[in-house]
């Protein structure tokens, strides 16, 4: 493409001259424009751009260096040669320093003025090509599935890729020289990145960390990073940039996590069951004489002795229950059996529970507020997800001990249905979101950490997935999506047609 120049001299004569030079010069493939005044100057190139100006500094109704700023307006990436025959070196400097690419002397020789156009082109050319160099590494940056961080010498941050922002909720203008390990990475690992940060710093080496970095709800990723840094100056020189690349490995971590829960449950599964089989017997025998032992208790006259005993053996009873339950629960976990599979109503499973837990609601003065979609159907195994709802239902209990609103919600698209337990409780610490799955973890006293890592092997069995919001003092909603389970029509013969030979009547 012929670059453009634009020629701004009320000398008509020389003008015409310089437009012969450059057009017949051997160095150049150039258009040259004339215009004799600055008005018509700036109108041309506001009109048409340019590449380069070349610009007499006396003109009949502007100077040349008054000139200087609104053609680069007009045309920002085009450089401007001022031409003068009267010019003292404070004129110069203020040309340059107005932002003038070169000051030439009258009367110059031709070669002096191509070679200071060519200069200029080359210049305008340059800038072009690292503009779009960096037009291209910033889509690249922009486009990539990774994180992309860039930070100084001081760990401040430099770069900061869309896919970072998405992920830590900070956007990329904020995070410019925000520190970033002390504000988004876990404060327990810090010191592990800033080593391996300032190893890359002074050293030549790159370096892999794995650290937690806070999303943007406040809950740890496991983030796998690449850093390396660019040098200054020759090899051996300052580290001025380091850049990271990362790779969230939060769901490969979980799955690990995951598949070790299961070969160990797997493991303790024969000797679970014999367990099972030797703790039920004394557990059965319990339950037996204390039913005995309550009879005998009711046959007291004296109140005073009646009631205390029948208070002790409530409690016993109770415990008994609990053991029980959670003996249930870790036979559930360690050798689930094969779920059933028939079309499940979601909306009907979640009205069960909520009527079987009517009177711990009401108890725990819990206002329930239902949103049961009709035609929700999973295929299934109806009593497993009465499991999940149930367990649901009582985590959102246990959180809301003086009184809340628990809303149930069945609904769902073309693909998929899903149901939904949400509490006003205080929420569920982000940072620990991605252990409440696992079994054996909780925060409760006597919780025991196996109700939520059986929703989500239940919700396995089923081929679905278990999502969890929470805002802190706002409560938590826990939502289980399943395929969605369509029945297929069924074909009919059409009225009047005729049966198939043999076909029974």
């Amino acid at each position: 493409m012929r670059a453009r120049i634009l020629i701004v001299d009320d000398n008509t004569s020389l003008a015409r001259n310089l437009r012969e030079v450059l057009e017949g010069a051997r160095e150049l493939d150039v258009e040259v424009a004339l215009a004799p005044d600055g008005k018509q100057g700036l109108a041309a190139a506001r009109r048409d751009g340019f590449d380069v100006a070349v610009v007499d500094v006396k003109l009949p109704d502007a100077s040349g260096l008054e000139l200087i700023a609104p053609l680069r307006a007009a045309a920002p990436h085009g450089e401007i040669v001022l031409v003068t025959g009267f010019a003292t070196v404070d004129a110069a400097m203020a040309a340059l320093r107005a932002g003038a690419f070169a000051f030439i002397l009258k009367s110059f020789r031709p070669e002096e003025l191509i070679s200071t156009v060519a200069q200029a082109i080359e210049k305008i050319s340059l800038k072009r090509e690292r503009e779009e160099l960096e037009r291209r590494y910033r889509a690249i940056v922009d486009a990539a599935d990774v994180l992309i961080l860039g930070l100084n010498a001081e760990g401040r941050v430099a770069l900061f890729n869309p896919r970072l922002s998405a992920l830590t909720g900070v956007g990329g203008d904020a995070a410019l020289s925000m520190p970033f390990c002390e504000t988004l990475v876990d404060e327990t690992e810090q010191r592990r990145f800033n080593q391996s940060f300032q190893g890359v710093v002074e050293g030549d080496a790159a370096a892999e960390v794995e650290v937690g970095v806070r999303d943007a709800v406040g809950a740890i990723r496991r983030v796998r990073w690449h850093l390396s840094g660019v040098r200054s100056g020759a090899r051996g020189g300052r580290t001025d940039l380091v850049y990271g690349i990362g790779i969230d490995v939060t769901e490969r971590r979980a799955l690990e996590r995951r598949a070790a829960d299961a070969e160990a449950l797997n493991a303790m599964a024969p000797l679970a069951l014999g367990l099972a089989h030797e703790i039920r017997n004394p557990l059965n025998a319990a339950v037996l004489e204390l039913h005995l032992l309550s009879r005998g208790i009711d046959r007291l006259s004296d109140e005073a002795i009646r009631e205390p005993m029948k208070r002790r053996v409530g409690i016993v009873e109770a415990e008994i229950g609990r053991l029980g339950r959670l003996l249930g629960e870790f036979l559930e976990l360690a050798r689930p059996r094969a779920p059933h599979r028939e079309p499940v109503d979601l909306a009907r499973v979640v009205r069960d529970v909520l009527d079987l837990e009517e009177e711990a609601l009401a108890s725990h003065r819990v206002e329930v507020v239902r949103d049961l979609a009709d035609d929700c159907f999973a295929l299934g195994d109806v009593e497993k997800l009465k499991q999940v709802v149930l367990n649901l239902v009582v985590n959102a209990l246990d959180v809301m001990p003086d009184g809340g609103v628990l809303r149930a919600c069945a609904s769902g698209d073309a693909h998929e249905v899903w149901l939904s337990i949400a509490d006003t409780g205080p929420g569920i610490d982000p940072t620990i979101l991605a252990e409440i799955f696992d079994p054996f973890f909780t925060t409760k006293a006597a919780g025991t950490g196996l109700g939520l890592a059986i929703v989500r092997k239940i919700v396995d069995q089923h081929t679905g997935r278990v999502e969890v919001n929470t805002r802190a003092a706002e409560g938590a909603t826990v939502r289980v999506r399943l395929p969605r389970f369509t029945p297929e029509p069924v074909s009919r013969p059409p009225t009047g047609s005729t049966p198939p030979r043999g076909a029974g009547i």
